[in-house]
């Protein structure tokens, strides 16, 4: 017997000199683009560029003023106020762009941070992808990304994935020199890192790390996909091309009516006209339309996309989501089917054997139900499980914490080692002293996995372990007086799959004079089981309990209640399946047999069948890789949005094909790469989290298109008519741009980081294709913009006509001739829109919440925001230094109050609306 190599891997020692000998497996991402030439980016914009055309024409206005007037040096104030903005506008957008490159960087190194598995100090342990050094021994199996390059030193049926470096999506892998391919780009017994196992499992010695690997050699930065185009794009892009067009439309309104309005003044006699003050006038008016241009288009939208976007995958991290694409946070939202799997996302994946029963060969073919009385023994029974379980498998326990070891690879396998290590039989041992001759990989659609090996307990001889699912292991056994009936074996299993353990079986045979796995096992190509052409003996089934979540049921219930429809998908029995979906709330007492179907059923659909009943299915028992992926496909025709769940290589097809692709934190690399969102606890409940965040984004971004859309109603109006009724402009050019800052980018910052509500949970999901401009909000943009904009011009037309000191002077109103507006005036004006717009944006965070626009519990970012721009306002009308950028006189401490309080009306009608409402 030639016992197998003992790997005791590095020590610590020799972790630390390697790693400051080849460095960290890590690749430098290449040089970033300055952070100056990122910020004169900004200034290609074309908004920005008509600002700076609106800046220069302000200038020489001034000039022309300055020199040609003899007016004084406070005619530049304007320009610089306008240059001042610019700079605010574009350093703003700046520094959010750089916050969420900082985001996207963030996800991008989430795979140095994926979990591998080495060998170190003799003992298996887990440790990120980055802190893997040359000369580690690594355990790669279906499933990894290969974390480094590295020389095999053991491999069993190894097939990998090198496309990513030479175009081919197999490459057989090998320790064995005779199979090698002499026509491979690389050699057949290395392997390269960030290449992907298809099939079998290894031990790899890692000979490169980080950029001098293969792959780091041809490294490029590469960035998480942001630019899909989901439907809110698409809609926000067709409404800023349509506000942009009619704003276009009033800015040539504007300017066609100030000059109109001009002539007027001397009938239209041109040679009354000062030539170089109606120039000055044709150049400010030009000015005034460019930057109403500029206040109207809604430029604020993709920031207030990104802002809720970026914040929402920042806070959803707390929630354990984390987000690799940034269009799932939205598309998330408008779910209405969750395709989930049962194992680890329902469960608790928390694995262990509660039951055995075993056979005695022979004349005593009863089961023995005490698995002390088999293990501890050294009956060839006895022998013969213990082998099996500890050698015929590719899962391995982490005695890090020699109180509590963790289970490394399958759940379900490392579940039957610990079974062992808790018996007092060390398994590893059994392992490092066993030869294996030849091993047959567990795939999905085999359901089994073989080994052949020379035995330790049972010197002289070799044998054939098989364990899988019970009915295709009962299938390969021999029907003689040493195996069980058939009936006593299903009558076991159905009890305990009825009690919603997962179960196996296990089977053997003395293949000593013929120790080939083709021999005694025939496969086809597409690995199932055609023949039995040795047949084996039974040894016995093991169940696996793997509790369900305690917040899975009233996760599930909550999306129920939301109007999302939840599919379960596994590969356990229908038993099992309906089990774990009672115990969910998922299947109930009015489900029938049209509400399950097994996978060999579901395949036999043809695809108008499948269309007919996939809305009534909600369980998929042994499903098989591709029933997920053709569930997927039927849901979409059917134009459901659909969201699924995986862990493994075989769910990547799935996870493409779905709108949603929801990976677990513990799948394969695989799996992750294929998804749009990582589940990093593997919880449904989280899953529940990440629909409140995309819902509740979704109605943020509502709400900030609110508030825009009526500032500009209000905005473009007022200037239009200001223009129509005389030659005094209503708002100057610095005042609209601080209008523009409020309602843009501090709106967009207030609104786009506005809490997840649990209440969008009681919502249906939206039509995804209906346009994010519904009926209650255009009524209130029309009703509110014109509600403002009819108070404003009211004032405006009181203010041309009658001497207006302060505001009480209103309450003894005489109206007179025709007289131009004071400065005082104006600035009156001027805060009364800015105050009636601070209170609105209250009503817009609360817009159709029921809820009162008061409730600022953790709304910091609003609560701050509001603040600023209230100081801000007052700052700038009663500051001296600040007063002539924005060409505004101190206002008396009445008329604060009155403008205070009287705007402050938004507010408090809304709130006794809401109180009537509820009263009711």
């Amino acid at each position: 017997m030639n016992p197998q190599h003992h790997y005791a891997g590095l020590t610590p020692q020799q972790v630390v000199h390697s790693r400051a000998k080849h460095g960290v497996n890590v690749l430098t991402p290449p040089p970033a683009t300055p952070l100056w030439k990122q910020f004169l980016e900004k200034f290609r914009d074309p908004l920005i560029i008509i600002l700076l055309i609106a800046g220069v024409l302000s200038v020489a206005i001034s000039i022309y003023e300055y020199n040609g007037l003899h007016q004084g040096a406070e005619v530049f104030f304007e320009p610089v106020g306008i240059f001042v903005a610019i700079f605010l506008a574009t350093g703003l957008s700046f520094y959010f762009e750089t916050q969420a490159d900082k985001e996207f960087s963030v996800l991008n190194q989430v795979s140095d941070d994926e979990p591998v598995e080495v060998i170190r100090s003799g003992n298996h342990t887990q440790i990120a992808k980055r802190d893997v050094v040359v000369g580690d021994v690594v355990r790669i199996g279906i499933g990894c990304e290969i974390p480094a390059d590295g020389d095999l030193l053991l491999s069993t049926q190894l097939s990998v994935d090198e496309s990513t470096l030479t175009g081919e999506p197999l490459c057989h892998k090998t320790t064995n020199p005779a199979q090698f391919d002499s026509k491979a780009t690389y050699p057949s017994n290395r392997v390269l890192r960030g290449t992907k196992v298809m099939e079998g499992h290894a031990l790899m010695q890692v000979t490169a790390v980080g950029d001098a690997t293969e792959n780091g050699k041809v490294y490029k930065a590469a960035q998480i996909d942001n630019s899909v185009k989901t439907p809110l794009n698409e809609q926000l892009d067709w409404l800023g091309k349509w506000v942009s067009r009619l704003s276009c439309s009033i800015g040539i309104a504007v300017v066609v009516a100030r000059i109109m309005m001009y002539l007027v003044q001397y009938d239209f006699s041109f040679a009354d006209v000062d030539p170089l003050a109606f120039i000055a006038y044709i150049l400010q008016t030009l000015m005034i339309a460019m930057t109403l241009v500029v206040v109207s288009v809604p430029e604020g939208l993709p920031m207030a996309v990104t802002l809720s976007l970026a914040y929402s995958m920042r806070r959803m991290l707390k929630t354990n989501n984390l987000v690799r694409r940034m269009h799932a946070c939205e598309t998330m939202g408008a779910t209405t089917v969750i395709c989930t799997d049962k194992t680890g996302t329902l469960t608790q994946n928390r694995m262990s054997v509660e039951k055995a029963c075993f056979y005695r060969g022979g004349e005593a073919d009863k089961p023995i139900i005490d698995a002390d009385e088999i293990l501890l023994n050294s009956s060839d029974l006895s022998n013969e499980i213990k082998e099996n379980i500890a050698l015929n498998t590719t899962a391995s326990l982490d005695f890090s914490n020699p109180t509590s070891p963790s289970v490394l690879g399958n759940p379900t396998e490392g579940a039957l080692l610990l079974w062992l290590h808790n018996k007092g039989i060390d398994y590893e041992a059994l392992r490092e002293q066993a030869r294996v001759v030849e091993e047959l990989p567990f795939t999905t659609e085999r359901k089994f996995m073989a080994t052949i090996v020379e035995s330790v307990l049972m010197p002289g001889k070799r044998m054939l372990y098989v364990k899988g699912a019970p009915e295709i292991v009962y299938a390969l056994c021999a029907s003689t007086s040493g195996t069980p009936l058939q009936a006593e074996v299903y009558a076991q299993l159905t009890q305990y799959q009825q009690r919603a353990m997962r179960t196996l079986a296990f089977a053997c045979k003395d293949v000593t004079d013929t120790p080939s796995l083709s021999q005694h096992l025939t496969t086809s190509p597409s690995q199932h089981l055609t023949t039995s052409a040795s047949q084996l003996r039974f040894l016995g089934i093991a169940a696996i309990a793997d509790p369900v979540r305690k917040e899975v049921p009233e996760s599930i219930k909550e999306c129920l209640k939301a109007g999302i429809n939840v599919k379960i998908v596994t590969g356990d029995t229908a038993e099992t399946a309906k089990e774990i979906g009672r115990q969910v709330g998922l299947w109930t007492d009015k489900d029938t047999g049209e509400n399950i179907i097994s996978g060999p059923e579901f395949a036999a659909l043809t695809d108008a069948q499948l269309d007919a009943v996939v809305m009534d299915i909600k369980i998929i028992s042994r499903a098989r890789p591709m029933d997920k992926r053709r569930l997927v496909e039927a849901l979409q025709r059917k134009n459901q949005v659909v969201a699924v769940t995986g862990d493994g290589t075989n769910d990547a097809p799935a996870l493409k094909a779905a709108h949603v692709g929801l990976s677990m934190g513990d799948g394969t690399s695989v799996a992750k790469e294929a998804s749009d969102i990582t589940i990093i606890d593997n919880s449904f409940r989280s899953i529940c989290k990440a629909v409140m965040w995309g819902r509740s984004l979704y109605q943020n971004i509502q709400r900030f298109l609110l508030f825009q859309l009526t500032v500009n109603v209000t905005a473009c109006m007022l200037v239009l008519c200001g223009a129509l009724m005389g030659t005094e402009i209503p708002l100057t050019v610095t005042q609209m741009l601080w209008i523009n800052l409020i309602m843009d980018t501090f709106a967009a910052m207030a609104l786009a980081s506005l809490p997840p509500s649990e209440a969008v949970m009681s919502d249906p999901p939206r039509n995804r294709t209906a346009f994010i401009i519904n009926r209650p909000m255009l009524a209130e943009i029309v009703g509110v913009g014109g509600f403002f904009f009819a108070l404003l011009i009211t004032l405006l037309y009181i203010f041309e006509h009658a001497d207006i000191q302060q505001l009480t002077d209103l309450l003894h109103l005489q109206l007179g001739a025709h007289t131009p507006v004071t400065p005082y005036e104006l600035t009156l004006l001027f805060t009364i829109f800015v105050m009636t717009h601070f209170f609105y944006l209250f009503n817009a965070r609360a817009f159709q919440t029921q809820r009162s626009a008061l409730h600022l519990k953790d709304c910091n970012g609003l609560v701050f925001i509001s603040t600023l721009i209230f100081v801000t306002q007052v700052c700038m009308v009663e500051l001296p230094g600040v007063q002539r950028f924005f060409n505004v006189v101190s206002l008396k401490l009445i008329d604060w109050v009155i403008i205070v309080i009287g705007s402050s009306f938004v507010l408090w009608i809304r709130e006794l609306w809401i109180l009537l409402r509820r009263t009711k």
